[in-house]
């Protein structure tokens, strides 16, 4: 059984204040894109866990497929099985490609051993794996709050314009990022900026890493001056970083990732 974890952009993303409990309270629009993993489970004689392409830095104990299987094996009677993944989202850019791989992992084994578990029962079980995870569940467009937990859908239809993403290979730990992060309130919510033209979003859709990311990365901020000096109408780095990506209304001659929408 197969099954491919996609990335997904940031549209604004606020640090709002930080919680009891060490997580931060956030406010983003997550938007799926289609730049994609693939994760296969088959059955084996014992528990394994193999890892191609991209290069997956850290201790391998430590990926979410593997902990998503360990939180069912706990829970369940489950069986041995072995699970491929092909790494193709880069890490440390703010794209969300290990959560992605961990809730997928949760969807296909539910899948795979017939647990018939609901999404309300997988978000949970997501949200124990990483702040972001819960979103990919149901990996549709949806405004996240509180540490990420909180999913509110939101109409938001981008597929008439083109993604451009670039990724300059400078890993941004998500330990570092918020390290830097001053906490601040709203002037104006994600979802009123939204319903404003692409064009407008510039000015009141932030994110809130960029400031301190961009003063100890300046490439990163090049990257985005460049995406507005060739036409986008809306730029921005993704995450906690490094990738950036632009909207644009026509694809261009650039050497950056084109994704339509």
């Amino acid at each position: 059984m197969i099954s491919f974890p996609n990335a997904k952009i940031n549209l604004g993303l606020n640090v709002l204040r930080r919680r009891e409990d060490g997580y931060h309270t956030i406010k983003s629009c997550f938007y799926p894109i289609k730049w994609q993993d693939s994760i296969e489970v088959v059955e084996a004689n014992s528990f394994a866990f193999h890892s191609y392409g991209l290069n997956i830095p850290g201790n391998t104990d430590s990926n979410l497929c593997i902990k998503a299987y360990q939180l069912f094996k706990k829970d369940f009677d489950v069986a041995p099985v072995a699970i491929h993944l092909l790494k193709q989202i880069p890490m440390g850019a703010g794209l969300g490609g290990g959560s992605a791989d961990g809730a997928f992992t949760l969807k296909l084994l539910n899948d795979f051993f017939q647990l018939g578990l609901s999404i309300p029962t997988l978000e949970k079980y997501a949200l124990v794996l990483g702040s972001d995870c819960p979103f990919f569940i149901k990996n549709r467009v949806a405004v996240v709050s509180g540490r990420g937990e909180i999913l509110e859908p939101i109409d938001l239809d981008l597929s008439s314009y083109y993604l451009a993403i670039h990724n300059p290979e400078v890993h941004i730990s998500t330990k570092e990022a918020y390290r830097m992060i001053v906490p601040k309130t709203l002037d104006k919510s994600v979802v009123d900026i939204l319903k404003l033209p692409i064009n407008q979003w510039q000015k009141h859709l932030k994110n809130d890493f960029e400031k301190s990311i961009f003063r100890n990365h300046p490439e990163i901020q090049q990257l985005k001056d460049e995406m507005y000096k060739e036409g986008a109408l809306y730029a921005a780095m993704t995450g906690s970083g490094s990738a950036v990506f632009g909207i644009f209304e026509e694809e261009k001659e650039k050497d950056w990732r084109w994704i339509t929408l």
